[in-house]
């Protein structure tokens, strides 16, 4: 009797353990291979878990790092060959401690910077503080790397030491040449071995910003008014922004909110934006910046993308930029400035995609960049990413739970 209930005990306990075992199914529809691309399943999917702490595998038993997001979602990285899936296993265990990809901060020692990056790219836009200086700088600035783990934090200590700058502050009355090379060691304007800030955003749209339109001229949206970091790595960067009102016809109370994420392994940021008090459907532009001599570019409206390619520096090699978009494009071309307005703006134009935005609606869009000097050797191979990645954005991954 005493051996069969401890056979009974025995089948309940395996069963319940059963019980708790989640698979996780990933659909590739697409006929392209799907590597290391974060997908994500709602937290309640593991809620027959009952609170224990959890582990994701792979076919091989593998551990799959993963992290849980502000919006209650579970976010892990998936390797999915063209029109294939895989299965991914989830069950009670302790995780090991996943490196830090996507991470980013609040520099208030640096004009109110918000900085962030992935393994493979970095980003910053620009704050209140700023603003108040009278520099106008509306769009995305770019910082290339190449290297997978996170430089920006160890970038803005080194430029902005303080002890350093005193040091440049003090040969400059008696040695400038001395001074100035200390100044290049620190800087962040040049490569010191894992890339640099080269990027000129200055009074343009910048990396893919996206703005209204009042009378076929493009609403320059200014700094960030307020910010709120909603996730912080180790796989995803979150960021809500919001700014000051904005004039558009005769409305002179138009919010928009930012909600923009980075996520592991993506050159892309996803853009979430809405624009609250308007009152009628208006004309949205996205733009990247023209730099002359550069005319590299792809503006294709029908397949849901642009893309540019910088004009490649001698020293410091080439920065492309591109941005996709999910919804329907009106029209995508290359928009240049008048004379006066190059020698405002220091550039050339913007290729710009344009759609309307609809009041009271979210527009969702993805953009960023990518550096000759890591993974990308020429236009033509950013180009086919972009390309491929408006393809992804139609056809997403399929997610299943059982």
């Amino acid at each position: 009797m005493k051996k069969i209930i401890s056979l009974f005990l025995a089948a309940t306990a395996f069963a319940c353990t059963q019980e708790q075992s989640i698979d996780v199914t990933v659909t590739n529809p697409s006929a392209i291979n799907r590597s290391n691309e974060i997908t994500e399943i709602p937290k309640d999917a593991v809620a027959k878990l009952n609170g224990e702490s959890f582990i994701i595998s792979d076919n091989n038993g593998t551990q799959i790092p993963y992290q849980i997001t502000y919006d209650n979602k579970i976010i892990f990285p998936v390797d999915v060959n063209a029109n294939s899936s895989v299965t991914y296993q989830i069950k009670p265990g302790t995780p090991e401690t996943p490196a830090t990809v996507a991470c980013g901060k609040f520099y208030p020692e640096r004009v109110d910077d918000i900085a962030w990056e992935n393994d493979r790219i970095a980003f910053r836009t620009y704050g209140p503080a700023l603003q108040a200086t009278g520099e106008q700088a509306f769009g995305y600035d770019i910082w290339v790397k190449c290297v997978s783990q996170p430089v920006v934090d160890m970038r803005y200590k080194t430029e902005l030491d303080p002890e350093s700058r005193a040091k440049i502050a003090e040969l400059r009355k008696t040695d400038k040449k001395a001074a100035q090379e200390l100044a290049n060691s620190i800087s962040y304007h040049i490569d010191h071995g894992n890339g640099l800030d080269y990027y000129k955003v200055g009074p343009t749209l910048g990396a893919g910003t996206s703005a209204l339109l009042s009378n076929d001229s493009i609403v320059y949206p200014y700094c960030y008014k307020e910010y709120e970091i909603l996730d912080n790595g180790p796989l995803r960067f979150t960021v809500k922004l919001v700014y000051n009102p904005l004039k558009v016809k005769d409305n002179e109370n138009i919010i928009e909110t930012r909600l923009l994420s980075l996520d592991a392994g993506s050159q892309l940021n996803k853009i979430t934006l809405s624009f609250a008090n308007l009152n009628e459907p208006t004309p949205l532009v996205t733009g990247i910046v023209l730099h002359e001599p550069s005319t590299d570019y792809q503006a294709d409206a029908a397949s849901g993308y642009i893309a540019y390619a910088d004009p490649e520096d001698p020293t410091n090699g080439q920065i492309f930029v591109g941005a996709v978009f999910p919804e329907k494009l009106s029209d995508a071309k290359a928009v240049n400035f008048s004379e006066a307005e190059k020698k405002q703006r220091g550039a050339d134009g913007h290729v710009l995609a344009y759609t309307t935005y609809a009041p009271g609606s979210e527009y969702t869009y993805y953009t960023g960049a990518g550096w000759s000097k890591w993974g990308f050797q020429n236009s033509t191979e950013w180009f086919n990413y972009v390309k491929e990645f408006a393809q992804k954005v139609k056809q997403p991954l399929q997610v299943t739970v059982k």
